[in-house]
C-alpha cells in the first residue's frame, strides 16, 4: 500500500539442499557451502573472507531513486543472464513482467556455445548458426533457463497498484493481498 518491496530469494541449493531439515517447524537446510574447496590451490579455498560463486542474486530495479520492480530469477550461472534477458524484454521492448518471463531463453555457456529452448523462432536459431554459435536445442527447460518471479510497481501502489509474475518454468504464483 505505501509502495514498499522487497527482493527475496528462497534456495536450498542442490535440489533438497543439505538433506537436513529443522525438526521443529520443517524448514530444510541450505547447502551453500558446497561451494567452498579444501584444495589450497583454489580459488574458492575454505578462508577468512572468501565467498564461493553460489549466484544467488534477488534483484531491485529503481528510477530516479524509486523502487520500480523486485525480482529475481534463479537457476545457476542463468540467474544474470535470465535478468538481463527478461529486463531487456520490459525496459527495451515494453513487455509486461508475464510476457518477459515467459519468452524463450537462450543460456551462454563458453566460447561460442549456446543452449536455446525449443520455443525459440526457428529463425533465430538458424541465424545464430550463420554467425558460428554452436547450438543445442533443450526440450526441457525446468533446470535449463532458470525461474523468475517479478512484482512491478505500475505507479502510485493506491491507484495503478502492481503487475506480478511468476515463471511457468518451475511451481509459483503471482498472488496479493
Amino acid at each position: 500500500e505505501s509502495g514498499m518491496m522487497v527482493s527475496f530469494i528462497q534456495s536450498n541449493y542442490m535440489g533438497f539442499g543439505s538433506g537436513c531439515v529443522e525438526p521443529e517447524f520443517g524448514i530444510s537446510l541450505q547447502n551453500r557451502g558446497h561451494g567452498f574447496s579444501l584444495k589450497a590451490e583454489s580459488p574458492n579455498v575454505v578462508a577468512p573472507g572468501k565467498r564461493p560463486f553460489h549466484t544467488i542474486i534477488p534483484a531491485f530495479l529503481t528510477k530516479d531513486g524509486q523502487p520500480v520492480m523486485s525480482f529475481g530469477v534463479m537457476g545457476g550461472n542463468m540467474q544474470p543472464q535470465g535478468h538481463m534477458q527478461t529486463l531487456v524484454r520490459m525496459l527495451d521492448y515494453k513487455q509486461n513482467p508475464q510476457a518477459a518471463c515467459d519468452a524463450p531463453r537462450w543460456r551462454f555457456n563458453a566460447g561460442m556455445e549456446i543452449n536455446v529452448e525449443a520455443a525459440m523462432n526457428p529463425a533465430t536459431v538458424q541465424g545464430l548458426r550463420g554467425l558460428g554459435h554452436h547450438l543445442e536445442v533443450i526440450n526441457d527447460s525446468y533446470q535449463d533457463f532458470g525461474a523468475g518471479q517479478f512484482i512491478w510497481r505500475a505507479g502510485d501502489p493506491s491507484v495503478e497498484g502492481y503487475v506480478a509474475a511468476s515463471d511457468p518454468r518451475r511451481d509459483g504464483a503471482a498472488a496479493g493481498y
